[in-house]
């Protein structure tokens, strides 16, 4: 039947269409922001998110249980809680999962879940269950310590929020873009920042500065190295900041003539194959030069590996910073944390994200307090009512007995035994096994233990000081089983490796210092490195060699081995006016692929043809001058042959005319002319040095130049109880080595140092061409006494342990 025009006109509604767009648009942006962009700062979750975590609890899929298909956790959660589509449930899912993405990951994932540069595989390959910390995130949710809320069909219920035993927005980090706004958290470590909750419990005046002791910075899945806390602590005060990533990247030898940049750790969400692809485009652009090669060897056995090769005659450092400018190599991170508090978005800081998580644990704890109280009040109920059945179980019997009804006689015996209906209902289903003598006294020892409990309970209730303590415990204890150590470095300021130097390096006279701390640096200059100056940090050198920057030197250590270094990959470090600075220096073991960590380095040598023979003494006693016999073809050699548990003590070049000097750990010191020794190949064992009485061992060797023998020193340590002091203090004495007569070869020598009652040995020993510097442990300059024209002199307290001499 036709409509009458006036019917028509009734239908249709005049709206504004401005007035329908901003209705529209605004109904929009606040779904998107509440129920799809922004995380929860209680959880730090999204709807989507806490939703798959809630609902795998649901399911049972604990971490002790077998994986099942992620198209099932899919299905469930579509089904009776998200029905916004499987392809956001599963990208949502995957994430979860993924170790790349998430400092701590929610789900244990079986199969391809993706990586940096390539996605998951479809729902239906991949399975999922619960990791470890997501229990914690849903740990009590059936204690009534949350809100539920219906899902959208009013048939299950689902938490509007979850207990979350970690502060998750900061450990996992958030990233999100809403109507208007967006947000971007970067990871931190799980342990840092429950010990910063910590300590906002017990302090909630508490200053940023003083949170950021407990979280220095992020802490990012990938590692890598953020250079620059200016935008971290401005983040961490504000919500808004930012900061740069680099790569971890060593250089080491990739062949005999080639070095190469080796990538081990990537900045934030960086895959390597993007890395190559920005590589290749600029070296095609001529912004890169210097590459011949880039290799990916990353596998899931060994991590991640790129190694790009560089040019022959190119410095690798001038190269890497080419790197760091041209290629995702350094990358920036734009902190801008938007989250959800009490339903509206806010920009939070460090103080005011932790602050809403602790007072929202806080809450936990109360109602959770709240729960197991009425519970527990609830059964202690239940168990007295018992006792009282128990202790008159006659009269009860009897009562129910002459009951016509179920009805009658729980009036009787609400009236008769002074009981509640609950407490009645509770003995009618009382079974006959519970009459027995052992049941009243579990009933008994129940009761106790529900009471204790109680009071227990009411204190935690009615304290809000006991409840921060106990949540400080909690985090505590989440903190040592899923916290693990911190991957990604932080530094202060931008390094300054090679800003200024030449991409191709010019072959020029340098001087290379291998340090007492055992570290290589270099000085380019033809000069001699100065000798005066303030004494500073790891200015104690042990060995300086004229050579060139563009040559190859070698590198004994304590095995007789030689390695070759190229004098260009040790770091250079500006020259002072005064004595330099050695701090900076890299140790010997990151340049020298053959060199192990383990085995320290004893001298550097000149590996020209010209150069005077090598001389190195053992631990044994040996000594042995080697001819200029370098195989040109091998990366290293050995250059004596030694006794099981030998080691080369000391070495240096050294002409005939030039000054051998031994000292044992008896202190006794032998000099004699290098000319005594002849010289051997590189496979012989020596010959005997200096003549060592039973239990002593070689301590020092050294060789002097005969011009420097007139200002050499000779500096013995040994150590003593350090009295009201406690533990033991070094003992040095320091000498010229003219007061030492010279003595044949292969004898005793004379004693260089008296031991007082108490010192049994010396514990170190260097003789120097120059005034000697002595450093600790720590690498810190320690003062040495003045010198002493006793030779055998008992030496004097000093206010350090004497780790090195130079």
């Amino acid at each position: 039947m036709a409509k009458s025009s006036a019917d028509s006109k009734e239908q249709i509604l005049d709206t504004d269409v401005s007035e329908e767009m901003e209705k529209s648009f605004l109904e929009y942006a606040y779904s998107v922001i509440y129920s799809r962009a922004l995380p929860d700062a209680r959880d730090g979750l999204k709807p989507v998110q806490r939703r798959i975590i809630y609902q795998m609890g649901q399911m049972g899929l604990t971490p002790n249980k077998g994986h099942v298909k992620s198209q099932r956790v899919v299905g469930d959660v579509m089904g009776k809680l998200h029905p916004h589509g499987d392809s956001a449930i599963y990208d949502a899912l995957v994430r979860l999962a993924q170790d790349f993405s998430l400092r701590v990951p929610m789900i244990d994932g079986h199969g391809n879940f993706g990586s940096l540069d390539d996605g998951p595989a479809a729902a239906r390959y991949t399975e999922a269950r619960m990791a470890a910390p997501a229990i914690d995130m849903i740990k009590d949710l059936d204690e009534d310590v949350v809100d539920f809320v219906p899902n959208y069909d009013n048939q299950f219920m689902q938490p509007s929020v979850l207990p979350a035993g970690f502060p998750n927005l900061l450990v996992n980090g958030a990233s999100g873009i809403a109507v208007g706004m967006a947000t971007n958290i970067p990871p931190h470590n799980l342990g840092e920042v429950c010990a910063a909750a910590g300590y906002l419990l017990d302090h909630p005046d508490a200053t940023t500065d003083e949170l950021m002791r407990y979280v220095p910075g992020p802490d990012l899945p990938t590692g890598g190295t953020i250079v620059g806390l200016d935008g971290i602590k401005e983040a961490y005060e504000t919500g808004r900041g930012s900061f740069r990533t680099r790569a971890k990247t060593t250089i080491e030898r990739v062949s005999a003539r080639k070095w190469g940049i080796i990538v081990t750790e990537l900045p934030y969400l960086v895959g390597p194959e993007r890395v190559i692809d920005k590589l290749k485009d600029a070296v095609n652009s001529g912004k890169v030069k210097g590459i011949s090669a880039v290799t990916n060897l990353t596998d899931r056995h060994h991590g991640l590996r790129l190694v790009i090769e560089v040019k022959n005659g190119f410095n690798p450092e001038a190269v890497l910073e080419s790197l760091y400018k041209q290629t995702p190599l350094e990358d920036s991170f734009a902190i801008n944390a938007v989250s959800l508090v009490d339903g509206q978005p806010q920009t939070l800081g460090l103080k005011e994200i932790l602050r809403v998580y602790t007072r929202h644990r806080l809450e936990v704890v109360k109602r959770r307090t709240a729960y197991r109280l009425g519970k527990r009040q609830e059964r202690l109920h239940l168990v007295e009512g018992l006792l009282a059945a128990v202790l008159d179980i006659d009269d009860v019997i009897a009562i129910i007995r002459s009951s016509d009804d179920v009805t009658t006689a729980r009036k009787r015996l609400i009236f008769s035994f002074d009981l509640s209906e609950v407490q009645a209902d509770h003995i009618l289903s009382l079974q006959l096994r519970r009459l027995t003598k052992l049941a009243r006294i579990e009933l008994e020892t129940e009761r106790d233990n529900l009471r204790k409990e109680i009071a227990e309970l009411e204190a935690l209730l009615a304290s809000d000081e006991l409840r921060r303590h106990l949540v400080r415990d909690e985090l505590q204890d989440t903190a040592q089983r899923l916290s693990t150590p911190r991957r990604t470095v932080l530094t202060s300021q931008m390094p300054m490796p090679t800003k200024g130097a030449p991409l191709e390096v010019p072959d020029g006279p340098c001087q290379l210092v291998l340090a007492a701390d055992g570290s290589l640096s270099r000085f380019d200059t033809e000069e001699d490195l100065p000798t005066d100056g303030d004494r500073v940090a790891n200015d104690a050198r042990r060995n300086v060699l004229s050579t060139s920057t563009r040559s190859t030197v070698g590198l004994l250590d304590e095995q007789g081995i030689v390695h070759k270094l190229d004098v260009l990959t040790v770091p250079q470090l500006p020259l002072a006016a005064s004595a330099p600075s050695f701090a900076g220096g890299a140790a010997a073991h990151l340049l020298i692929h053959t060199l192990d960590s383990e085995v320290s380095p004893v001298a550097l040598l000149d590996l020209s043809e010209d150069a005077a023979p090598l001389a190195l003494g053992t631990k044994h006693g040996i000594v042995k001058r080697i001819r200029g016999e370098h195989p040109s073809s091998k990366e290293s050699w050995s250059v004596i042959s030694m006794d099981e548990g030998d080691l080369v003590i000391g070495a240096a070049h050294a002409t005939d005319d030039a000054e051998l000097i031994f000292i044992s750990s008896d202190a006794q010191l032998l000099r004699f002319k290098a000319s005594n020794v002849r010289p051997q190949g590189l496979s012989a064992s020596g010959m005997g040095g200096i003549s060592l009485r039973d239990d002593a061992t070689l301590v020092a060797f050294a060789v002097i130049p005969a011009e420097d023998a007139e200002t050499a020193y000779v500096t013995t340590v040994t150590t003593e109880d350090g009295g009201l002091l406690g533990g033991l203090v070094s003992v040095a004495k320091v000498s010229p080595l003219g007061v030492f007569p010279a003595k044949g070869r292969n004898t005793q020598g004379v004693r260089s140092h008296r031991f007082l009652v108490g010192q049994k040995q010396l514990v170190g020993a260097w003789v120097t061409a120059h005034s000697p510097r002595a450093v600790d442990q720590g690498g810190q300059p320690v003062s040495l006494p003045p010198a002493t024209e006793k030779r055998d002199g008992s030496g004097v307290s000093v206010d350090a342990m004497i780790q090195a001499v130079g």
